[in-house]
This record gives C-alpha cells, structure tokens and sequence, in this order.
C-alpha cells in the first residue's frame, strides 16, 4: 500500500511549491520606482536569489500511539490495559513567513488496544478480547510557530528552542484485527481515498535547534479518525462497540524526531523573528558611539579641500580649487587659472595660457617659412579626440601653412604614463587626427607627414614615470606640434 501512498504524497507536495513564497528585501534599480514605495527603491521579484533565508526541510520521527478514547483502548480506563504500539512518520516542510509553513506528511504504525496484545496468547475467558489496527495516512498538517508569533523580545535570548502548533486534515486506511480465545480476525479494512477514510489530526511539538541544519522535536498528537470501528471492535452496532457512546475511535501519537533544514543560507526562515532583528539592531546603533573625525589628515595644501578626499595634494597657494581639490582650468589649456594669462581663451603653456597668433604673410608675394612650432594642442588621458578648445588653433594653423610654400611635419607626444608601445602608438594616432583634420579644412595633404614620438619628447623632462608630476604637466607632455621641414 503503501507505495502508492508515498507516490500520492509528492504528488500533492508539487503544487504547493508554487505558491509558496518567504521575505524578500528590496533592491535598488534603474526601472521606474514601484507605485507603493518611496520611490527609492524597488521590490525585487519572488525569485530564489532574492531569499535571504532557507525554507525547505525534512522531517522524520517515530513514536506511541496510545488508544484513548474507544471501545477497545491502548490506556487502563476499563476497556483495556496498558499497551504500546509504535509509529514513524516522515514529512515535507514548507516555511511561508517566519511563523507559519505547510507540511506533508506519511504516518504509518500500529495501535495496540484491549485486554491482551494479540502477538501473547489469548486468555481463555471469551469476554476477553485483543485488538491492533495498522494504519496508513496522508495528511496536509499547517505548522504555526508560536514561540515567533507570540514571542517576548529578549535579543539576549539563543532563540534555540519553539513551540510548534500543528493541525491538518488527510485519507486514513487501516486494517483492523481483533483476537480472542477463538483466534484473531480480519475485522475491518478501510482503503484510502475513499469518503469514510477522511481523518484529522492536531497537536503541539517542542523543537530545539542543534545547529543551521539539524532540529530535534518532540510531539504529542491527537488523532481523530471519525470512525467507530479503528479500535478492531468490529461492526458499528457490535457487542464490543456499544460499550462506548461515541462514535470515533480516537489515539494520542507521542513521537520523537529530527529534522533536516535545506538550503545554502546560514538561517532558516522558522527561526527567524524580525522584531527581535530589529530590537538588535536598534540596541546596537544606540550602544555604539560614533566620534566623528573631521579632516583626520589634514589639508596638507591649504586649499579648503580635506587630505581625505583631495584629489589634488598639492595645489599652488592661491589657486582656486573645485570640490576634489583640483586646481581649476576654466579654458582647459592645461594651465590652471592662477598662472593663465588668458583665462577664458585657450592657449599653450608656454606663452602662459594664451593663444599664439601666427605672423601674418606679406601683402605681396608667396610667403618663405622656414621653421613653424606651434603648439597648445593638447588631448585628454588615453585619447586621440580634438578637444574643442583645439579647434581656434587648428584653424591658425590651417590658414598658415595654406599661405606658405613650405611643408610640414605634425609630431604626435604623450606623457610618461603607460608601456612605451601604447604610447608611440597613441602619439601616432593623436599626430593622424590632427593631420586628417587640416586636410578636411583644405590643407594640401602633400605638405604633412605625420609622426608619433611617444614618451621620448617630453615638453617637461622631468616628469619621468618614476616622478609625481602636477596634472597640467602631465596634460601639456600629451600633445601634438609643428615643425617645418
């Protein structure tokens, strides 16, 4: 039988899967903020990686189910001795909060009930009479955790024991013996499934947490089987079953068990109780004392900007500074605006931050340039991109060679950071960028050559890569110049 029973059992165990959800954070997203929220934050989804706790186990046990109230009992009140039968059952644990889950659970086991145990030969008087039942039963069980539902907060409590509330319906079947000095008999045989086969259960457990992944319990069960012929007594209007005037055999189920918690989190959601995390919490802030330290290390540069946060540790006195504490560069020329001569307009250091203006040709005549250095083009960090503030000097440098009847060589150079391959070929880049930018605004391409000298032509030698240079030396060493050949 009872193959088929464990078979039903998983069955019935699959939809309940589905529906079956613990707590869940919230989490912090770039789609729109959920309706019902601060706007802050979003509800993660009912998936298995927002669970911050484990909510599966299984659980085992075996136990003495005792006859109390029937025709034939298991305790001596009259219509019996005191005798032992024995149980096991093994379940499914499902937690849905922290003080509420569902299990499915198998019982099977033998009541032993009447005057004698019916494996002891039978007395000889017929008034006498032994009687066991095995049964079988499919139950879903609604497992209420009281010591979480009703819980005193005490966060100087272990929260290592609880008491369980345990109640539920399922299908009994049994075959019931009963035996006297004429021998022992088939009495009765109730199949499962069936209408009259309907049973209860409920009943208390008092579990102790050995450790993240073992539970140890205790349990006392009250069974109700709804029929008056479990006890082996026989037909409902028998000898034996009018002793009694109730109608359903009924047995108290006294077990002892483990359970197996599942799962990759450190706690299981039964053992959690939020108000208790909370009250933590709240004792922890309020028994922690934060002095709060401002500007620990200093302003070493005098620049208003904390050491801590400074992303410029050496600012010039004097300099004006935004709020990293870099040295401001309002043209973004590579010259700061403390020693820019010309502070709005672009220009290269050398002639303090302002623009060169090329000598202009003679009214007459083709116009004989033998050397042009014209620089102030310079580029961000690991790029070859023309920067705007580029582009006045670009254009000078396109009306000038255009005048002349000269050629000339753009040389591409960068600072001394990175290997020496990355930088000859971010310098030949940054020289072709350039290069491909006089010939779009109408420069003879036969009058440029591009080349890329890398590290090896520093305007600021000193800035080796083993040397801590200021970022405006740094930015003036990444550019790209003239040279007439």
């Amino acid at each position: 039988m009872k193959l088929s029973l464990a078979i039903v059992a998983l069955a019935l165990a699959v939809p309940t899967v589905g529906f079956a959800q613990d707590l869940k954070d919230t989490t912090s997203s770039d789609q729109y903020p959920n309706t019902f929220s601060s706007g802050s934050a979003n509800v993660s989804p009912f998936t298995q990686k927002s669970k911050r706790f484990n909510d599966w186990s299984i659980s085992a046990g075996v136990g003495v189910p005792l006859m109390q109230s029937a025709d034939l009992t298991s305790i001596k009140n009259g219509n019996g001795k005191n005798l032992f039968g024995y149980s096991a059952y093994v379940s499914i644990d499902k937690a849905i909060t922290h003080a509420f889950g569902i299990n499915l659970q198998y019982d099977r086991g033998e009541t032993r009930q009447g005057w004698f145990n019916t494996k002891d030969a039978a007395p000889a008087d017929l008034s006498l009479v032994g009687a066991r039942t095995q049964y079988d039963a499919i139950s879903l069980l609604g497992d209420i955790n009281l010591s979480n539902l009703l819980r005193r907060v005490d966060n100087k409590s272990t929260n290592r024991w609880a008491i369980h509330g345990y109640a539920g319906v399922g299908t009994l079947a049994y075959r019931a013996y009963q035996k006297d000095a004429n021998g022992q008999r088939l009495m009765t045989e109730v199949k499962p499934f069936k209408f009259g086969s309907l049973f209860a259960q409920a009943g208390a457990g008092l579990k102790f947490k050995v450790n993240r992944r073992i539970d140890l319990e205790t349990r006392l069960m009250y069974v109700y089987t709804g029929d008056d012929e479990f006890d082996g007594g026989g037909a409902q209007y028998s000898a034996i079953n009018q002793r009694e005037e109730q109608v359903s055999d009924n047995f108290f189920n006294a077990t002892v068990g483990m359970s197996l918690k599942l799962g990759k989190h450190e706690s299981h959601l039964m053992w959690h109780d939020p108000l208790q995390e909370l009250y933590y919490k709240i004792d922890v802030l309020a028994n922690k004392n934060q002095d709060i330290e401002v500007c620990k290390k200093g302003d070493a540069d005098n620049d208003g900007v904390c050491d801590d946060w400074d992303r410029q540790l050496d600012t010039p006195a004097g300099a004006r500074v935004d709020g990293a504490g870099v040295a401001l560069d309002t043209d973004l020329d590579g010259v700061i605006d403390l020693y820019d001569k010309c502070v709005t307009v672009p220009g290269p250091v050398e002639n303090q931050g302002c623009p060169l203006t090329p000598t202009a040709p003679p009214a007459t005549g083709p116009v004989v340039v033998n050397e042009m250095n014209l620089e102030g083009i310079e580029f961000d960090l690991n790029s070859d991109r023309i920067l705007p503030n580029n582009t006045p000097i670009l254009n000078n440098a396109v009306s000038y060679i255009n005048s002349s009847n000269g050629s000339y060589t753009v040389i591409g150079a960068t600072d001394t950071r990175a290997s020496e391959e990355y930088n000859q070929k971010l310098s030949e880049r940054r020289a072709n960028s350039v290069k491909n930018y006089l010939i779009s605004n109408g420069v003879n391409a036969s009058k440029l050559n591009a080349v890329g000298r890398g590290k090896k032509d520093l305007k600021y030698p000193e800035c080796d890569p083993a040397t801590k240079c200021p970022e405006w030396k740094n930015r003036a060493n990444r550019r790209v110049y003239f040279e007439a050949k």
